[in-house]
């Protein structure tokens, strides 16, 4: 619902607090699973609702990007490290409910989701993500059926619009690996031919927190060559890892004529057959403890 590991980390912090003072009055009239998930939901709600929400500053890149495709609005996005996702408890229905809780932490997904309202967000979480009956989303919103119908209703004709489930996340395989070093060599090599000729035709790069979106293989080329130049003289590693379920690496850059490289923050593919349709660079230089990398790297 956040869709920031920081939000989500700070409402976590509140819904234990408030689930501890309240615990004497549970009455048991719902399952504990409810009665946590209705404090859950409702401080996620309310840190939606107001200026809560962690806006990072937008970052002064080091050199003058050229003008972006388009500008987003969803400055807090972060990316969810694999390991999390897979130390959840299995589902009821097996195998096939891990894939779906997979699917449902695609950054696509994550990223529609924080263009609902809290309240649709809300409940499509709920029922579609983790399963609650009508009948308990209604309890845990504290509303009426028909608002919850309606609000899924529009929920999902959004989502459908927005994040069409349609590559969804599947594990990782040779191919995708394939693809994913090609993309790792060429891009620390300075190989921009290269890393362009792995794009899809509708290939985009952003960079949250910053705002900038590139869409289509010579946008995405102009800010790479203008990188580029900035980063001439630097060295660059990409340290494999996973996020959201899809290939991801720690990216570190050197000092000019350095050998030692400091993380720069996590960059996310998607791939698509044989190409890679999006590049998300979540910039922020502490993202790599969230997903177990090294504080530097020597070159």
């Amino acid at each position: 619902m956040m869709g920031s590991l920081t939000d989500a980390d700070d409402v976590l912090q509140d819904t234990l607090t408030a689930a501890w003072r309240a615990l004497g009055g549970f009455e048991g009239r719902a399952s504990l699973r409810t009665w946590m998930y209705r404090i859950a939901t409702n401080k996620c709600l309310n840190a939606r609702r107001t200026s809560r929400r962690h806006h990072p500053p937008e970052p002064l890149p080091p050199f003058t990007p050229p003008e972006p495709t388009r500008r987003d609005d969803v400055t807090w996005l972060q990316p969810y490290p694999d390991n999390l996702i897979e130390e959840l408890p299995d589902a009821a229905d097996g195998p096939a409910g891990g894939y779906a809780r997979r699917e449902h932490m695609e950054l696509a997904f994550i990223a529609a989701l924080q263009h609902l309202s809290p309240r649709q967000t809300a409940v499509l979480v709920l029922r579609d993500v983790l399963g609650f009956t009508m009948a308990e989303i209604t309890a845990i919103l504290n509303t009426s059926p028909t608002a919850v119908k309606g609000l899924l209703q529009r929920a999902r004709s959004q989502m459908a619009r927005s994040a069409p489930l349609a590559s969804l996340t599947v594990p990782a395989n040779s191919t995708e690996q394939t693809v994913a070093r090609a993309f790792a060599d060429a891009l620390v090599a300075g190989d921009i031919d290269a890393v362009v000729a792995l794009l899809t035709d509708d290939a985009w790069l952003a960079m949250p927190p910053a705002p900038h979106q590139y869409i289509g293989p010579e946008a995405i080329r102009k800010f790479l060559t203008v990188r580029a130049a900035w980063s001439a003289g630097r060295q660059s590693r990409l340290i494999p890892t996973r996020a959201n379920g899809h290939p991801a690496f720690g990216h570190y850059y050197s000092t000019p004529g350095g050998s030692i490289g400091h993380p720069t923050g996590i960059v996310v593919i998607t791939i698509r057959g044989r190409r890679i349709s999006s590049i998300t660079n979540f910039l922020a230089n502490d993202l790599h403890k969230r997903f177990g990398l090294r504080d530097s790297v020597e070159f």
